[in-house]
């Protein structure tokens, strides 16, 4: 089959939706698909324009233009993909989308209007969007069109149900679930506390408002007010905008001790973070899937996360982590697993017994699927 993948963001920009195209592509290639990336994100390094490239038998088009801030932006992006969906005939196109996604929905309009079989994923909360959104649906083509339509997560997908009003399945993320897997127990790594630190935290983020980093700082203030020095040790993971704010936080209120910005860091030293970490702290509300909690979560770290966001599709709340419903039951959640460590010691059995069932094997197959339904829903509007 030859593949289409449409978005405005891949690498060498880091971040969600580049790194699950990007695996998702060369999974896909692994399997003998034909397979391109077409993107608005210039090369490390390379000049504006058309730029195609191999990575590891991806082929990879860069449609991108210079825009003020590096935006992956390029209004005159539709006759290119015209062109390439002229040349190269693809079997699907196949669109990554975001709340704001110019790029990527200059494509899905292109793939329409050629008569191409379209599958459309939201890697995305579309919170306070949907209003806007299921009013230019009903003005518009879109409200009929022959779109197979998919989100990372069931609560992401209902937010897309609400603005098209036509099925939406769940495509989720995929990853390499056994480069995450835990170490072996007898290494003393999944021993509770064994260096007397106190209860081991880790979260990792983009330190952007989106993520709650602030907030987070807010939870752990929280939380040590309930437990005596020591008690707590939190390694922040990412780097971005909201650094500084959380850097004055964690001094005004201090928490110097507790809490330490690590930066961003390799997948490698992550890994070695989590090896040491026992639990994985997500306070993001607007979180469609959440990667990072997945690695955690395959790592056999106990996620805490928000109720109502995508990380319920591998977290069941008293089994393997906990769910809550605010950062003051953030807070809460916390002091729990510092005080019992029984209850702490059960969840991350659990946690590392029992894997989350998100390997790329499934990934892959739930992207087929999706493309099988779409080329069915554009023969049934042909």
């Amino acid at each position: 089959m030859r593949i289409f993948h449409v978005s405005d963001c891949y690498a060498p920009r880091t971040g969600g939706i580049e790194s699950q195209v990007r695996d998702l592509a060369r999974a896909q290639v692994a399997r003998g698909h034909e397979v391109h990336v077409l993107t608005a994100t210039p090369a490390a390094g390379s000049a504006p324009g058309r730029d195609v490239q191999d990575d590891d038998g991806v082929q990879v088009h860069r449609l991108g233009t210079r825009m003020p801030f590096d935006l992956p932006v390029n209004p005159a992006a539709p006759p290119r993909v015209r062109a390439l969906l002229r040349e190269l005939a693809p079997d699907v196109v196949h669109v990554h989308a975001g709340v704001v996604s110019p790029f990527a929905f200059d494509g899905a309009r292109v793939a329409l209007d050629a008569g191409t079989p379209l599958a459309i994923t939201w890697h995305c909360m579309l919170d306070g969007a949907v209003p806007a959104l299921r009013a230019g649906v009903r003005r518009t083509a879109w409200r009929d069109a022959p779109v197979a339509l998919s989100a990372v997560s069931g609560a992401a997908a209902e937010r897309v149900a609400e603005v098209f009003g036509a099925p939406v399945e769940v495509m989720p993320n995929g990853m390499d679930l056994a480069g995450w897997a835990p170490a072996p127990a007898t290494d003393g790594a999944a021993s509770p506390d064994p260096t007397g630190r106190g209860l081991r935290c880790v979260a990792t983020m983009r330190l952007a408002p989106r993520k709650r980093g602030p907030a987070l700082v807010g939870v752990i203030e929280d939380a040590m007010t309930q437990l005596p020095p020591g008690a707590l040790d939190v390694e922040v993971l990412g780097d971005g905008p909201a650094r500084a704010t959380m850097q004055r936080r964690i001094r005004r209120r201090d928490l110097t001790g507790v809490v330490t910005l690590r930066g961003r860091l390799p997948r490698a030293e992550v890994r070695e973070v989590y090896r040491r970490a026992e639990v994985f702290l997500a306070p993001a509300v607007l979180e469609a899937f959440g990667i990072a909690a997945l690695e955690a979560r395959a790592a056999g770290l106990v996620v805490v996360a928000r109720r109502g966001t995508g990380i319920e599709e591998f977290v069941t709340h008293d089994v393997d982590g906990l769910i809550v419903d605010d950062d003051a039951g953030m807070a809460r959640a916390v002091v729990r697993l510092a005080v019992d460590r029984d209850l702490l010691a059960r969840l991350r059995e659990a946690a590392r017994s029992v894997p989350p069932a998100f390997d790329w094997a499934r990934a892959v197959a739930t992207a087929e699927s999706e493309y099988r339904r779409a080329r069915v829903l554009r023969d049934a509007g042909a």
